[in-house]
């Protein structure tokens, strides 16, 4: 994993979700939220070169290794049906990290709710730059419940 420089504004936001998400420069990334395209450029300069937004992606089939969300001023009822959307498009080890600009314990918990129904485990979270990030993993992909 690289190391990248905070160069901009909502670089924290952007190296915190790059780091739960434990992107590497190979990994096939897809953004979702509403700077996704200042995102994607952000990326691209820090050496991700398969980026791409939700409006620039093809039909969902589990071709992408990250999902990395910035949630804005949005519901969490308007989140949930994202992600649920979303899902489609992460490989079944994908990572999906979630940002969103409120760090309402109430939110919180209702973003891990969401996340545990669409088959995801919260593997770690913080708060970051007037916010909270949050890292997940599909149940199925960790060894542990493979296992079981």
């Amino acid at each position: 994993m690289r190391k990248p420089k905070p160069t901009m504004p909502g670089d924290q936001i952007v190296t915190t979700m790059i780091k739960l998400g434990r992107c590497a420069d190979f990994h096939r990334i897809i953004l979702s939220g509403s700077a996704a395209p200042q995102r994607m450029f952000e990326l691209h300069r820090r050496g991700y070169s398969q980026v791409a937004t939700t409006a620039t992606c093809d039909l969902p089939r589990g071709q992408y290794d990250v999902a990395l969300v910035e949630w804005q001023l949005n519901s969490i009822r308007a989140l949930e049906t994202t992600l649920n959307w979303l899902v489609h498009f992460l490989a079944p080890a994908g990572v999906l990290v979630v940002w969103v600009d409120v760090e309402e314990r109430s939110v919180q918990q209702k973003l891990r709710s969401i996340l545990e129904r669409l088959g995801f485990q919260v593997e770690i979270g913080t708060r970051c730059k007037d916010g909270l990030v949050i890292s997940a993993r599909r149940l199925e992909a960790r060894p542990e419940a493979r296992a079981a």
